[in-house]
């Protein structure tokens, strides 16, 4: 009994409120278009402009059209580090490819975690991230391959792609394969070299630059620290033996972001919100360099 005039006492109400609710517009009616959901987060394989925290370093934008796109006009190639593909066309990436002072193979499989997380994942992913913080400060952004071909592409053809680009920074990412209990990250960069088809004299200078502010800004956003175990301490090292620094006609640098054989480094490494800081750093560093050249 109690229910029944419960019931006829909540039915009058519940009817007028539903017809106050459809007065002020209701659901998706007649000439109405239904509720859009936003979407659920996405891989980096899909992700835009938007994909690092607050649009990339610093957050947010200014409020006029440049003042939130302070590298527009810069060209910057990024280099994802080997091919995840490369391991099934040994063939291919065997080959000899000239590195101006000499020869070398076209490419090689890179390294991998003890629970085999490659480098060359790691290298995409790191670079679809970097791509999409670049792209929303204004810079055109190319990457020399963004993972659909079969293999490679090789040494030579890395560096002809910055070149080609005409690009005013090309940062080629890795991660090394040193021995584990050696920890770190360092920015490789080009010996000044005249040798063969190598000369590296010209960009040597504006190089050595775009390597220090990404060593300053990798460090600050990740929190790591220099390689233990290459160059002076100071996260940087200068070789000459690396076609995609010798063949470079534009400011180049090699990152290698730590050790993927040491456990606590691979534990970064596998990580994506270590690798969201790791992409803010070298977008920081790259718009640090770029600043200058303003």
């Amino acid at each position: 009994m109690r229910l029944l005039v419960t019931l006829g006492v909540l039915a009058p109400t519940c009817f007028a409120g539903w017809l106050i609710w459809q007065s002020a517009g209701g659901a998706a009616g007649a000439g109405r278009p239904a509720p859009t959901l936003m979407p659920l987060p996405e891989d980096s394989q899909s992700r835009d402009a938007s994909a690092l925290p607050g649009g990339g370093p610093g957050g947010g934008g200014g409020s006029g059209a440049d003042s939130g796109k302070p590298l527009k006009g810069m060209t910057v190639v990024i280099d994802p580090g080997h091919n995840p593909n490369n391991r099934y066309h040994a063939a291919e990436i065997n080959r000899s490819v000239s590195i101006g002072t000499g020869r070398k193979e076209c490419d090689t499989t890179g390294t991998a975690t003890a629970s085999g997380y490659s480098e060359a994942k790691f290298t995409l992913d790191l670079a679809r991230r970097v791509r999409a913080g670049l792209r929303s400060q204004g810079a055109t952004v190319k990457l020399t391959h963004d993972g659909r071909r079969p293999w490679g592409p090789c040494v030579d053809a890395r560096a002809g792609a910055g070149n080609r680009a005409d690009a005013d920074a090309v940062v080629s990412l890795h991660a090394d394969g040193a021995p584990a209990g050696e920890r770190g990250f360092h920015v490789i960069l080009p010996e000044s070299v005249k040798e063969g088809r190598a000369d590296t004299r010209a960009v040597t200078g504006p190089s050595r630059n775009l390597g220090n502010e990404l060593a300053d800004a990798f460090r600050e956003y990740t929190g790591s620290k220099p390689a233990s175990y290459a160059g002076d301490g100071d996260g940087t090292d200068t070789r000459g033996d690396l076609g995609g620094l010798n063949l470079t006609r534009v400011p180049k640098v090699f990152l290698e972001c730590g050790n993927m054989r040491d456990p606590r480094d691979a534990a970064q490494l596998t990580d994506r919100k270590w690798r969201d800081r790791a992409a803010r750093g070298v977008v920081k560093g790259i718009g640090d360099y770029l600043a200058e050249k303003r």
